[in-house]
């Protein structure tokens, strides 16, 4: 017998529940062994990560044809990251199965909720001063300050000498009116959450530089502009997330003040400032802690009382914005926030708004991650309700490019639905690109020499039509599957309309109003309106992939309900078992049982399934 021990995690036989438990649970685990091994014992081993293993021995199970079954019931564990293997006795030789590589297994604690309306819906991301500009631009509030502003809407971002101090100053004059008044757009789009790029008062165009955290810049528009938005969009239904930017602010800004622009005295101007404590100087007043280097973005020091106060304090400013009708935050570079001060900021958070959401940017498997040599423990209960998906975002494009198999695929994803606790899956952002990847369609339609070029031919880059099929092909692929994940699709404004560009800043241009590619912005429509009439795709309901050759099938259930995204990113036809159901979206043809996909294609199946 080739394998002397059978174990897989993800089926019921041999781990029940599936996935992380609740720290309330208990959880069966049973492990098949080879008649010829003639074991005579197995014992479960668990380890916290950071402490000792800790056995639970195992009881002999009635045999089963070419099989011996040893099995054990592991009862509440305390919140945490534990792995787990096996080691069998007797027979042969004692052996250790699985202690090379221990299977991983989420605690999380059993208060843990998240909030009920993020689940099921569509996030759409917008940088704020490319989405739309009304009639009336603004332009002010740039005395003193570098400053240019666009009159072509239309025309490429400027580029910037490297060096960092100097860049991202030219401006297209999107506000937040100008969101308002696109408002029946994004709810055409089924919409359901605005995700917003920092507006508050800043130097630069992408505003990750806080200048002041209660003010709107006033490029962007005013505060009472802001509370209007948010009022607007929740009688359409929608929810408005900030982006919050809580490890460093701007070194033009009223707290470090260099330029010395704002009245009062900051950080950089004397170390009897209020501000002073804030930052982190290796020698005043030009050498500095910054967050990676960047001279413009002054760390703060999380753990001073002060900044937390005015942070977290019960008229600080997540309660500010939270007042003036935003829903929660996706926080900016979580991975530089302590973990204590998510803690404070969570249960500030949810003091003022219970239901409001915090969406940590965190670019790996959020369960298992380690920053600066620390294990995080995001989604045990205490910090984070939910994270950007970028492992997600990888494997689907990988599938869609050739460059994942779909066996590959399928590990990646039912790994993080594995690892996830279920309240963190309904609030998970699930992205195919952003404002720090370079556009989703031009990753799917230019090959890689063309991310080679010069910057300036970047800018200048535009897609032949055979790249712009190909890529258009390869996105309903992509964003079929992205829209079924559990937790809600997030649209970077204008993917959805066809817009190109490679990295920052070429992947900010203006959202092309009454250039958009019709074909593509109906198709995202659609998907849309699946999200919006199927509940098989709220997060509380289960999820399978499975490969066949070079597809893969991606399939939800929940409350009677089953929809099914069958994916075929080869450049051949494919033939699989038929999905039962209506085919919803997508191409295919069915026959003799069999669901025969075209090349670069996806079809989509819903089924009522049977409760009896």
């Amino acid at each position: 017998m080739s394998q002397p021990v059978r174990f897989d995690p993800r089926d019921g036989r041999h781990k029940q529940p599936f996935g992380a438990l609740s720290s309330e649970q208990s959880a069966r685990f049973c492990l098949d062994v080879a008649r010829d091994q003639h074991a005579s014992q197995a014992l479960l081993w668990l380890r916290e990560d950071g402490g000792s293993p800790f056995c639970v021995p195992m009881e002999a199970q009635e045999a089963a044809g070419e099989w011996d079954s040893f099995a054990c019931t592991v009862f509440a564990l305390p919140a945490g990251l534990y792995w787990y293997w096996f080691e069998v006795t007797g027979g042969l030789r004692p052996f250790l199965f699985g202690s090379d590589c221990p299977y991983q297994l989420t605690v999380y604690d059993r208060g843990y909720a998240t909030p009920d309306w993020f689940d099921g819906g569509v996030v759409y991301h917008i940088f704020v001063d490319r989405f739309h500009r009304p009639a009336a631009a603004g332009r002010a509030g740039r005395e003193g300050r570098p400053f240019k502003f666009h009159e072509d809407w239309y025309e490429a971002p400027d580029l910037y000498p490297t060096t960092l101090k100097e860049q991202n100053y030219d401006f297209f004059g999107g506000t937040l009116e100008g969101i308002a008044e696109k408002l029946d757009y994004l709810h055409g789009l089924g919409v359901t959450t605005l995700y917003l790029s920092p507006f508050f008062e800043s130097f630069s165009n992408h505003r990750y530089d806080t200048g002041d955290y209660l003010k709107v810049d006033p490029i962007a528009g005013t505060n009472e502009d802001f509370a209007d938005l948010c009022a607007r969009a929740k009688e359409r239904g929608m929810a408005v997330v900030l982006d919050g930017v809580f490890n460093h602010t701007g070194s033009d800004s009223r707290y470090f003040n260099d330029a010395g622009r704002y009245p009062g005295v900051g950080a950089a101007q004397s170390p009897d400032s209020p501000y002073y404590d804030w930052y982190t100087f290796r020698h005043w007043p030009d050498d500095y802690e910054s967050w990676w280097g960047v001279p413009s973005l002054p760390q703060v020091r999380e753990d001073n009382p002060d900044y937390r106060a005015f942070m977290l304090g019960r008229e600080g400013v997540l309660r500010h914005w939270l007042r003036l009708g935003a829903a929660g935050y996706r926080l900016d570079v979580a991975d530089e926030l302590p973990g204590d001060f998510l803690q404070a900021l969570r249960a500030a958070v949810r003091a003022e708004k219970p239901d409001a959401v915090l969406v940590g940017e965190v670019w790996e498997d959020a369960s298992n991650k380690v920053s600066y040599g620390c294990r995080r423990r995001y989604l045990l209960g205490e910090e984070l309700d939910g994270v950007t998906n970028y492992p997600a975002k990888d494997a689907i494009l990988g599938l869609a490019l050739g460059a994942v198999s779909a066996g590959d695929f399928a590990c990646r994803l039912m790994a993080l639905h594995e690892n996830y606790p279920p309240p963190a899956r309904r609030c998970l952002m699930n992205i195919l690109g952003t404002h720090d990847t370079a556009r989703v369609r031009t990753v799917l339609g230019c090959g890689p020499e063309a991310f080679t070029l010069p910057r300036e031919d970047k800018a200048h880059h535009v897609m032949t039509a055979e790249q712009r099929a190909l890529a258009d092909r390869r996105l309903r692929l992509a964003s079929a599957l992205q829209y079924a994940l559990p937790g809600a699709p997030c649209v970077y404004y204008g993917d959805e309309a066809g817009l190109e560009g490679f990295e920052d800043p070429l992947n900010r241009r203006g959202y092309p109003w009454g250039r958009e590619d019709a074909a593509l912005l109906e198709w995202y429509r659609a998907l849309g309106a699946l999200r919006r009439e199927h509940h098989a795709l709220y997060a509380h309901g289960g999820m399978d992939v499975q490969p066949f050759g070079a597809a893969a099938v991606l399939t939800r259930r929940h409350g009677g309900q089953a929809l099914t995204v069958a994916a075929n990113p080869s450049e051949g036809d494919v033939a699989l078992p038929a999905p039962p159901g209506e085919l919803l979206l997508g191409e295919g043809v069915i026959s003799e049982g069999k669901l025969r996909l075209p090349p670069r294609s996806v079809a989509i199946f819903y089924q009522e399934e049977s409760h009896g």
